[in-house]
């Protein structure tokens, strides 16, 4: 028995800067593409990490599972009921969300998981990438599932790196005044992508364990637009099996993985290929990546 991916759906723009909504509708999105009804979701697993005026509490899982119409109906104790809760590790929070949901599904505690990510800037002004914040406003939503059949993820394999975080983000207390629920600042060491690219490397190595590349595409977080192709590059993966979300407003931080899957089944361009490698690179510097066998 392994986990595979049930439904995906993607949410961005369309007249808001909520990650709450946009997180939301992906989530609806992807039960309606599924035919799942919403009490059939045992658990939804938020890895987002930059939200709507740096909301704190309640627990952001809980405004989007609200905002998605996902478990709220208790009016006897046989209702359905659905567990929600944040679990943030920067980009790598959706690889790492995949692993708890696979645990959750094999010993049989839910029927779906549903995992959202996206991130935008805090102060619901922008949704475009710049220097000072990096990271573009969107949201997406895989839904697992238990399967018999000979597809779905593999183990998740896990790197974090050594010396200062290459990347980081925080309030800054001691200038924020009054206006702190609408800022965010973010460093990036001059290095960051390399520094990233090495824990990619190896967590990636350690996911493929010696496999033939022929029939394997490669999803990859989006630090810089080139990440995915220079990590190709080291794994010796051609660049035409390189999928990549839409760039077009920066890098989709949380979301990356999910929107460039997504796309890559909107268009079609995973035929030919049997699997797809996704890694995650990010603060820490941290990585995961997990191998996925897609259904025949």
């Amino acid at each position: 028995m392994s986990v595979r991916i049930k439904a995906t759906a993607t949410s961005r723009g369309i007249g808001t800067n909520s990650i709450v909504e946009h997180s939301g509708r992906a989530a609806r999105n992807s039960l309606e593409r599924a035919g799942i009804r919403p009490e059939q979701v045992g658990v939804l697993i938020n890895a987002g990490v930059f939200r709507d005026s740096n909301t704190v509490e309640p627990a952001v899982s809980a405004l989007i599972q609200k905002e998605a119409g996902i478990g709220l109906d208790y009016h006897s104790p046989d209702d359905a009921t659905t567990f929600s809760f944040d679990l943030m590790n920067g980009a790598v929070g959706v690889v790492n969300a995949i692993q708890v949901a696979t645990s959750v599904l094999e010993t049989g505690g839910a029927e779906y998981v549903l995992i959202v990510s996206g991130d935008t800037h805090p102060s619901l002004t922008r949704s475009v990438a710049d220097d000072e914040f990096p990271y573009a406003t969107a949201g997406a939503a895989l839904l697992l599932e238990r399967t018999d059949d000979a597809e779905g993820f593999g183990r998740v394999h896990t790197v974090t790196g050594t010396g200062t975080p290459a990347v980081q983000a925080y309030v800054d207390t001691a200038t924020m005044g009054t206006v702190g629920r609408g800022l965010m600042t973010v460093e990036r060491e001059p290095d960051f992508t390399d520094r990233l690219l090495g824990v990619a490397l190896e967590a990636a190595l350690a996911a493929l364990a010696d496999q033939d590349l022929s029939g394997l595409a490669l999803i990859a977080s989006t630090p810089a637009p080139e990440f995915p192709k220079l990590l190709a590059d080291a794994l010796g993966i051609d660049q035409d099996a390189v999928r990549v979300p839409d760039l077009a407003e920066g890098d989709p931080h949380t979301a990356a993985l999910p929107l460039a899957y997504d796309r890559a089944l909107a268009e079609g361009t995973l035929a030919g290929y049997n699997r797809v490698l996704f890694v995650a690179a990010g603060a820490g510097p941290s990585a995961a990546a997990v191998l996925y066998r897609l259904p025949a």
